[in-house]
């Protein structure tokens, strides 16, 4: 039987390592993101074993997502799970910031969030047992420090972007599952565990 398959993004972070090591240990092949650390992603994914891989795109440019998630998908041959756990953080002050640089964060853990899950939305909807997208918001970003403003916006931008996948797409492939988890990176591996029991609960639900 072919092992499940999940795409953790941002996966060379705190939370992404712990998540890609959670759903490894429950039998997953992962494929862990990154940006630009591709040698640490090669090495988390050569010490999860169960054929994970390395993969690299900067959520940034639509094109690249598209084809990391297609990437994923040809090498595995199917998509059960996506946990998206990429952001960008930003710290400048107010009068420092500009347009360009205050999209970033939007970008990257919005916008890239956005068409990571179209992507994969569209594989999951053909396969019989459909899939689990997992957001994960920051929950620190609700009390933001100075020089936060960014940062703190696209966390509840990425919430916003959780609820409305998971009505859209609970109304039209009702196979897959949307869940949001808002979550600060002070436990990483509490944080993972419970990202795993709801991707395994909801596998082993075959998408019902």
């Amino acid at each position: 039987m072919t092992a499940p398959a999940a795409l953790v993004t941002g996966g060379t972070g705190r939370i992404g390592r712990a998540v890609a090591a959670a759903l490894a240990a429950r039998g997953y092949a992962v494929a862990v993101h990154c940006h630009a650390a591709l040698a640490a992603a090669r090495e988390l994914a050569a010490a999860l074993g169960t054929a994970s891989v390395a993969v690299t795109a900067d959520l940034r440019e639509e094109g690249a997502v598209r084809a990391l998630v297609h990437r994923v998908i040809d090498h595995f041959g199917r998509l059960d799970a996506v946990v998206h756990c990429a952001r960008r953080r930003l710290a400048t002050p107010l009068e420092e910031t500009g347009g360009a640089e205050f999209r970033i964060p939007f970008d990257v853990a919005v916008v890239g969030g956005f068409v990571v899950a179209q992507e994969a939305v569209a594989e999951m909807a053909r396969q019989d047992a459909g899939g689990v997208i997992v957001i994960v918001a920051d929950a620190a970003a609700r009390a933001p420090g100075p020089g936060a403003i960014a940062t703190a916006a696209s966390q509840a931008a990425v919430a916003g972007l959780a609820r409305g996948l998971a009505a859209d797409i609970a109304a039209r492939h009702p196979r897959v599952r949307v869940e949001l988890i808002e979550a600060t990176a002070d436990d990483p591996a509490a944080v993972a565990a419970a990202i795993a029991e709801i991707v395994s609960r909801r596998m082993s639900a075959g998408g019902a």
